[in-house]
């Protein structure tokens, strides 16, 4: 569904998202708070993507928890903006005003969702491809849920 609502903006520069997860898979959580997370990684690889490329998402069962992750070819993110992508207010490129770049909060509150759900996020990016990689267990913790509510 969000590959859909995102083909505007991926038409824009004929772009693309390829969608290669099971059908079957399926994480307990916070549905609108994961789909935040989601939208703010895919509205990234499409701001940042090469034109005429795929945004490929993943998802992937493991013992324990679910891997969703998200590549796209662009600009390699600089290690030095790697370390630093999840905080509050960075932005890959300081020329981009806040109207076309954001504030630079989208990455820092998937983070804080995702780390609210027990889970992790990270990202790597080397040679264009860059990698936002969200790890979560299959089980919501009761008191996760409170947590949300209470700091997002």
């Amino acid at each position: 569904q969000m590959a859909d609502e995102f083909y505007p903006i991926l038409s824009k520069n004929q772009n693309t998202a390829e969608l290669q997860i099971p059908e079957d898979i399926q994480i307990e959580g916070d549905a609108a708070k994961l789909a935040r997370v989601f939208q703010n990684i895919l509205r990234n690889a499409a701001a940042y993507s090469s034109p005429k490329t795929v945004i490929t998402i993943r998802a992937e069962e493991m013992a324990e928890k679910v891997r969703i992750s998200f590549e796209n070819m662009g600009r390699t993110i600089p290690p030095q903006k790697l370390s630093v992508i999840f905080d509050k207010f960075c932005r890959l490129d300081d020329a981009r005003t806040s109207e076309t770049g954001g504030a630079g909060l989208g990455l820092a509150i998937a983070r804080e969702i995702v780390l609210l759900h027990g889970g992790n996020i990270c990202a790597e990016s080397e040679n264009g491809k860059t990698v936002f990689t969200v790890e979560l267990p299959r089980k919501f913790q009761k008191t996760t849920a409170a947590s949300l509510e209470n700091n997002i």
